[in-house]
């Protein structure tokens, strides 16, 4: 009797038959940049655990953006590296803040480029915490109207979108009601609404300069064993009335990607984080693997496991990459 079984290596069988039955495709519009600004001239400050990854001051700002718009990349997020820090972070609110002012040049010269403004306090907080702190304690409600006022002042400087980071319970409802009352009702709200209290977050800390200065973030940010809980966060800012949806890190939560995006119709976007870029430049400066390959693929899974958009450290590299 023949035995009779698949033959699945029909449709692998050369490089254009593979092209052909693809089921996941990378693109450049995929990507969304990250930017770092700080005060200053002349700085171009590698960021020592970042790899290629700089702090740049405003003059330096129109030729990395003009590099981005070559490479065909249609979006960045603005994080900002203020000159003074204090205990309520009024640097992230204030009309001159340096995200303000290095959104409303981005604006000035490239009016086309999607800007989007990480919306937080920690990078501008003398305790590096993402709300207000009041006897050891991370104040919720408090924070709520600081975050508002931040996300108004970012609109008013030129944001195309607001991406508030912070985690505090309600912050997508207090956010959509000042910018609704401001007049700002076409402005979308990308949360940060599945974020893991992770440790791939180092290198980030050390490019913003946002470490806690004591304690950590688990009160605020999602403990990783859980996968529920992303369920009931990202339900809850669509609700409050959130845009995109993202998902905080990816690659190790590319389970929790395809949940959030079987349950939600919203655009879900991946956070490609500092501490999964690192690894991969610190591996590819040891000559273990190939960057390229390994980048690519990397990138292709968070598309495949649903991400509609991905916020990449990679994303100049990976630009070229594809364009090869």
């Amino acid at each position: 009797m023949e035995t009779t079984f698949h033959r699945h290596r029909r449709l692998r069988s050369s490089a254009s038959m593979r092209r052909m039955v693809r089921e996941t495709e990378l693109s450049v519009s995929d990507f969304i940049y990250p930017v770092f600004v700080t005060e200053g001239q002349q700085i171009k400050s590698e960021v020592p655990s970042m790899p290629g990854v700089y702090q740049l001051s405003l003059d330096l700002l129109k030729k990395e953006i003009e590099e981005v718009i070559r490479l065909g990349i249609e979006a960045v997020i603005v994080f900002g590296i203020p000159e003074h820090k204090d205990h309520v972070g009024s640097e992230a609110y204030h009309d001159h803040g340096i995200v303000q002012k290095a959104i409303s040049k981005i604006k000035e010269d490239f009016p086309d480029l999607i800007v989007i403004a990480d919306t937080c306090l920690c990078e501008y907080t003398d305790h590096g915490h993402c709300g207000i702190v009041e006897n050891g304690d991370i104040l919720n409600d408090e924070s709520l109207e600081l975050l508002a006022r931040t996300a108004v002042s970012q609109v008013r400087a030129g944001a195309d979108i607001i991406a508030p980071s912070n985690m505090m319970d309600g912050f997508v409802a207090a956010i959509r009601e000042a910018l609704d009352q401001e007049g700002f009702t076409n402005i979308p709200i990308m949360s940060y609404a599945v974020k893991y209290a992770s440790a791939f977050y180092g290198p980030f800390r050390d490019a913003a300069g946002s470490s806690p200065q004591f304690g950590d973030r688990k009160t605020y940010q999602m403990d990783y064993a859980n996968r529920l809980e992303a369920k009931r966060e990202a339900k809850s800012d669509i609700e409050e009335g959130a845009d995109f949806i993202i998902v905080k890190p990816t690659l190790s939560y590319l389970d929790i990607v395809r949940e959030v995006k079987n349950d939600c119709l919203l655009p879900v976007v991946g956070y490609n984080v500092s501490g999964e870029y690192s690894m991969v430049k610190a591996a590819a400066q040891n000559g273990w693997i190939d960057e390229k390959a390994l980048v690519i693929e990397m990138l292709t899974s968070m598309k495949r496991a649903g991400c509609d958009l991905i916020i990449t450290y990679f994303a100049k590299d990976a630009a070229k990459w594809i364009a090869e």
